[in-house]
């Protein structure tokens, strides 16, 4: 694993350090047919090309990556068996976050399932999947509004007094769901969608950064007419010679102290090109030209 300067990583729950770029594995999936975006995917089976996913994990360590990101629903829980094949015994620090709550009845349904009892059980195979004795980090993949907060997280922790997950972690919540759930037990991730191009989640971005919560920005780079060329973000990646993929996770990087991108890909070229973007800095005003030139959407 390549040695990353501290200047370049974060403490997770106060004691995981962890790089500032993780890996999103949701990419490692095949559907039932081709999808037409990212957004579109439908994350059934595992991948086809499965030697090609697993020297893809491993490349990502190699670079000095060691926060991957799954779910127990990616693929009905085979991008869990696909990272333990690639990186059990996870060494050099490796740090595996999943997430549990959320049911496939088919490729296009995600549907949330906040019951406690199934929750607890997830995890239990999760941990079979990864090969290990802890959860580094459970995230609550949804919030269920059939069943309270209070119960969802209060599974979570109930994990954690057992001694089966280190660190608890949200999905896709605003601040007041935050704040709740941290009444409950200490949080220390919430993984939300936000780019230098979707920028719902900024109280929430604040709030992490408040309160020293690691915030994990899934769909990190910025794409559409707001990356293309000519666009300001493909302006700014020329000025300062880099491309746009790593212009918008340098934005990222520099919105908030706590944030860690973790972008997905299937391409070990496009891996290589997002880790590359972590000693990539934007000064103020560079920093500040960007973010009015992009419309928050």
């Amino acid at each position: 694993m390549r040695e990353i300067p501290t200047a370049h990583m974060f403490s997770l729950g106060g004691d995981l350090p962890v790089t500032r770029i993780g890996y999103g594995a949701m990419r490692l999936a095949d559907g039932p047919e081709p999808a037409r975006s990212a957004l579109e995917a439908h994350i059934w089976r595992a991948p086809a090309d499965r030697a090609t996913a697993v020297a893809l994990l491993r490349r990502a360590v190699e670079l000095g990556v060691d926060l991957i990101d799954t779910a127990d629903a990616y693929a009905l829980g085979a991008n869990e068996e696909l990272i333990a094949e690639a990186l059990h015994p996870y060494a050099g620090g490796v740090t595996v976050a999943t997430k549990i709550g959320v049911v496939r009845p088919s490729p296009a349904e995600w549907v949330p399932l906040g019951h406690p009892a199934y929750l607890r059980q997830q995890a239990e195979l999760a941990l079979r999947r990864l090969r290990v004795e802890r959860i580094d980090l459970l995230q609550l993949h949804r919030i269920d509004p059939d069943y309270p907060l209070a119960d969802q997280v209060g599974a979570l922790k109930q994990l954690k007094d057992e001694g089966k997950v280190r660190h608890i972690g949200l999905s896709e919540v605003g601040v007041a769901e935050l704040r709740e759930a941290s009444e409950i037990t200490p949080i220390a991730s919430v993984q939300n969608m936000y780019n230098l191009a979707t920028r719902q989640h900024e109280p929430v971005v604040d709030y992490a950064a408040e309160h020293g919560i690691a915030f994990l920005p899934y769909f990190p780079i910025a794409a559409g007419a707001h990356a293309g060329p000519g666009s300001p973000l493909a302006e700014m990646a020329g000025e300062i010679g880099v491309t746009p993929a790593q212009a918008s996770l340098a934005w990222l990087l520099r919105r908030s102290p706590t944030v860690i991108p973790i972008p997905g890909t299937s391409s070990i070229a496009h891996l290589e090109e997002n880790v590359a973007a972590l000693p990539v800095e934007l000064t103020d005003e560079q920093y500040d030209r960007l973010s009015a030139a992009v419309p928050p959407q």
